[in-house]
């Protein structure tokens, strides 16, 4: 029997599917609960549904926050904060009567596209998703590099420049803020990438300041980890122009570091809203093998 029941939490819903050996199915969520007793008695509500219709031999949970796998505590600060620094997996394991395993979401989605996505066939991968900030996780031999304080992916922690950080630097939703700031409007990221196609050299100047800022990014992670791809996640993923344009930039970074012998092979990810649901299944095998 190879079905486990799949969960990826989120600040306003909850995901809910089944992967059969081969494909998620059986999809479903709900509204994110507001009380640790609710989210208990949706989780086990769902997950006894799964039992009856699947048989399923265990739960794989993606999940905000800074998951230890040691301990079964998730760590750090999520818009749940009922979730998080206590042992909820072992009291999930109980409730389930079924093994549990639970993996941070960007890490769930690393080990998607590491599965059969973007960086199938890969053995060392770095996942950079782009949303509000950045983040991202590493992964080294098949398995997430978590870090000596679990900050393993932090990426956007990371100067940019003298003052700025990456999360401050190399996001759609910051070029928005610096182009509104300086002309006082309300554009949104996606008008601001329109203007700067359109030849307006205000929003030029912020869309060049993000691909430079990823760019350098993806040049410094490569001579750190080396990894065999680095995949770009988050919305701003389905933009074409992204990795032309980041790619652009990086050989500008290799023809002023002219000893840099390696070109990043950066490609965006191939799961959007499926690949944290496919990251734990992939987090439940390694956690307990197939």
């Amino acid at each position: 029997m190879n079905n486990i029941g799949v969960i990826d939490v989120g600040g306003t819903t909850i995901k809910f599917a089944v992967w059969d050996g081969q494909q998620l199915v059986d999809h479903t969520s709900r509204k994110t609960p507001a009380t640790l007793d609710e989210f208990y008695t949706v989780l086990t509500d769902e997950v006894r549904k799964m039992k009856a219709a699947h048989q399923i031999k265990g739960v794989g949970i993606s999940s905000p926050g800074a998951v230890n796998k040691k301990t079964g505590v998730i760590e750090g600060a999520s818009a749940l904060p009922y979730i998080h620094n206590f042992k909820i997996q072992p009291e999930l394991e109980t409730r389930f009567d079924l093994k549990v395993s639970i993996e941070n979401d960007a890490n769930c989605a690393a080990l998607a596209e590491l599965a059969d996505g973007a960086g199938k066939g890969a053995e060392s991968l770095i996942f950079l998703v782009v949303g509000t900030g950045v983040g991202g996780s590493v992964i080294l031999n098949h398995k997430i590099w978590h870090g000596a304080h679990l900050f393993g992916g932090e990426f956007g922690y990371a100067l940019s420049s003298d003052t700025n950080t990456l999360s401050e630097l190399g996001t759609a939703v910051r070029v928005a803020q610096r182009y509104n700031q300086k002309l006082g409007t309300q554009k949104t990221g996606k008008e601001v990438f329109d203007l700067a196609k359109q030849g307006d050299a205000a929003a030029q100047n912020e869309v060049q300041t993000m691909y430079w800022a990823l760019a350098k990014a993806a040049y410094n992670l490569q001579y750190s980890f080396d990894p065999e791809k680095i995949v770009l996640g988050g919305a701003v993923s389905n933009n074409p122009d992204l990795i032309p344009n980041i790619e652009k930039n990086i050989e500008a970074i290799r023809k002023q570091v002219k000893i840099a012998s390696i070109k990043p092979d950066v490609v965006a990810c191939k799961y959007t809203d499926q690949a944290n649901l496919r990251g734990a299944v992939a987090d439940f095998e390694q956690t307990y093998g197939q």
